[in-house]
């Protein structure tokens, strides 16, 4: 590698020098992936998630890369927790860049057999979390005049399927409530993405209560894409010039056909 190519990379690795990044659901999956992603591309990364030992250690791995990290338990539930969130973050670093809205519980079944309370938690979690902690957050980045907003839903966002009418739900409402946030703040220097994964090798499965639908699951064998492969998508949204706005992008595995 030559000199000037060297040159390059190290411009292109340091992209989002001196931006601070929120991202919850940090404690594993693509919210873990993604702050990694972010850090190794030059913004320092606020962790936020309610399991406190799993956001250390990734704070602890991103400082040792020479990262910087600042760990915030959050219940995205709780209002409370979302108002200290964005009090720490900006008494930390004084202004808040990247927001990425990645909680959520995929909690599938029937509805004839579904458990209201699992409906009410995705509906708390996936949505009404994401909408609040994107209210918090917005007058920081109206005084700044910029900053991006990144939501993550799903491919479930875009396509409803039996078993999954909560789920589908709340993903479809974080795609209109992106698109409409977008249309209130593109004027003001705002960005706004929505992300949309397919079939993703995470934890989230795992918190399916129904066991015909596990079941279901384990029999489709789909292709599955890395955390890694979200968070790629997410640093190369957030580090387009100010002028680019990339809207929204759909993220499925190769072979996936639904």
């Amino acid at each position: 590698m030559t000199d000037n190519a060297e040159k390059d990379d190290d411009q292109n690795t340091q992209r989002l020098a001196g931006d601070v990044a929120i991202v919850t659901g940090a404690s594993s999956g693509i919210g873990e992936a993604t702050a990694e992603a972010l850090a190794d591309a030059g913004a320092s990364v606020v962790l936020a998630a309610r399991r406190a030992d799993e956001l250390e250690a990734l704070a602890a791995r991103i400082e040792s890369s020479g990262g910087e990290a600042l760990v915030v338990p959050t219940d995205v539930t709780e209002e409370d927790d979302i108002d200290a969130l964005v009090e720490a973050t900006t008494d930390e670093y004084g202004r808040i860049d990247i927001l990425v809205n990645n909680a959520g519980v995929m909690l599938l079944e029937p509805l004839e057999r579904a458990d209201r309370s699992n409906l009410r938690q995705m509906v708390e979690v996936n949505l009404l979390g994401l909408m609040n902690l994107t209210h918090a957050v917005l007058p920081v980045m109206q005084e700044q005049e910029s900053g991006h907003i990144v939501n993550v839903s799903s491919v479930a966002g875009r396509r409803a399927s039996a078993d999954s009418s909560g789920y589908n739900a709340t993903k479809f409402g974080v795609n209109a409530f992106t698109e409409a946030v977008r249309q209130e703040v593109t004027t003001q220097g705002i960005r706004t993405t929505v992300i949309e994964p397919g079939a993703v090798d995470t934890e989230l499965a795992t918190h399916v209560p129904d066991e015909q639908v596990l079941e279901r699951f384990a029999e489709m064998d789909l292709p599955m894409l890395h955390p890694d492969d979200i968070a790629r998508g997410i640093v190369y949204a957030t580090s387009q010039p100010a002028r680019v706005d990339v809207n929204e992008l759909l993220i499925r595995p190769t072979g996936q056909d639904i």
